[in-house]
């Protein structure tokens, strides 16, 4: 069955009817720009086809009641305890089950957003097919369909930035991960063809198109199925060091410095935290020329600008792992026009932008190399920019 089935037949196992409807979000590849987010950075990042399906109907009581395929049972609170639950602070265990905190967080999120956001409980089942912990943002695929099935079953009409905003919130402050709104808004903005390039500062966003198909290119996602958790300590080390560099270079975020500002920060900062800014700076100019170079040259110009970012990404923000490397390494050397973690980092997954006619042999490189190395076997396959979040029945 697809994940949209399955939502639908958990539905109708927890509630004993069938939903009033099912909406969906897609998770998101991040073409270029990693860890700028939530430095008020660019980014651009596409939708990709996976999904995850919430299957949803208004209850005649206060109650919210959430299930999921990837939970044994489902979770059940009042909406007026939902303010009792949240906030948490930033990297604290949320007061129910993880999984469960980010629909919840969505339904609070989305309470204080909206005013005159009514009282009235709902059940919602969800099923995913976007792989979890792959840096494709399983988080906010969940929260995109949650909001979008919240957004009409409580006839709120928020536009797709303030639905992002709302997953946002609830990522940050009801599952407690430091994350910035890359991901909310590559999910619900997404469009066939193109990637989405979001000023991270004003929110505004730009339309991309990619070129991939009419130049014959596909983006292959090598998962590595290393596991890494936002909430957990490497990615808020990264950001207190940003932080901290802005702080040293006295301006609000790092947003705010240039490539010609790095030598002043060497001087002003100790080498993990230079290397740190480094990284975002770079990456921010990175995102610029990548979006030029779309525009100007068509993507098989834009291989050596992926290449950079990886490295930047191993050596100066390090949050790249040996499997990581070893898929961005082999791709490459099999022809890829460029190759690059993507995601947060410390697992997950790495792309790779390769013509049509090599993917077979570029999946089969990476497939093999990784148990000659005496990794575990890689998710390997091909996606596509697509489009955001819709009501599906």
């Amino acid at each position: 069955m697809s994940a949209l089935d399955d939502a639908r037949a958990l539905f109708t196992h927890v509630t004993g009817r069938d939903p009033e409807g099912i909406w969906s979000a897609p998770g998101r590849v991040n073409l270029i720009g990693e860890h700028t987010d939530y430095n008020e950075g660019f980014v651009l990042p596409f939708a990709i086809p996976h999904r995850t399906f919430a299957a949803a109907q208004l209850r005649d009581d206060d109650r919210i009641r959430v299930a999921s395929t990837f939970a044994e049972a489902p979770v059940e609170v009042g909406i007026d305890d939902l303010d009792r639950l949240f906030p948490t602070a930033t990297g604290v265990e949320p007061a129910v089950p993880e999984w469960s905190a980010y629909a919840l967080g969505v339904a609070w999120a989305l309470r204080l957003a909206v005013t005159g956001a009514p009282a009235r409980g709902v059940d919602i089942a969800i099923a995913s097919d976007v792989p979890v912990g792959a840096g494709l943002s399983s988080s906010a695929a969940i929260e995109g369909a949650v909001a979008s099935a919240l957004n009409e079953l409580w006839n709120l009409d928020a536009d797709a930035v303030t639905l992002a905003q709302v997953g946002r919130r609830a990522e940050n402050e009801a599952v407690g991960a430091p994350t910035g709104i890359m991901d909310q808004m590559a999910s619900m903005l997404g469009r066939p063809d193109a990637a989405t390039f979001i000023d991270c500062l004003t929110l505004e966003t730009r339309s991309v198109p990619t070129g991939f198909t009419a130049e014959g290119l596909e983006v292959l996602v090598m998962d590595t199925r290393v596991k890494h958790a936002h909430s957990t300590g490497g990615y808020r080390e990264r950001r207190e060091a940003c932080e901290r560099g802005a702080a040293l270079l006295g301006i609000p975020s790092l947003r705010h410095a240039g490539v010609d500002d790095l030598p002043r920060a060497a001087e002003l900062m100790d080498d993990v935290t230079f290397r740190r800014v480094r990284h975002v700076i770079t990456e921010n100019q990175r995102v610029l020329d990548t979006v030029r170079t779309l525009t100007e040259s068509g993507p098989r110009a834009i291989g050596d600008l992926l290449v950079a970012s990886h490295a930047s990404m191993r050596d100066d923000f390090e949050i790249s792992v040996p499997e990581l490397d070893l898929a961005v390494e082999t791709a490459l050397s099999q022809g890829a026009v460029g190759a690059r973690m993507t995601g947060g980092g410390f697992g997950g997954a790495a792309i790779a932008l390769v013509p049509q006619e090599d993917v077979g042999k570029i999946a089969d490189a990476v497939t093999k190399a990784f148990p000659d190395a005496g990794f575990a076997a890689p998710h390997v396959f091909t996606v596509h920019p697509s489009d955001g979040p819709r009501r599906d029945a």
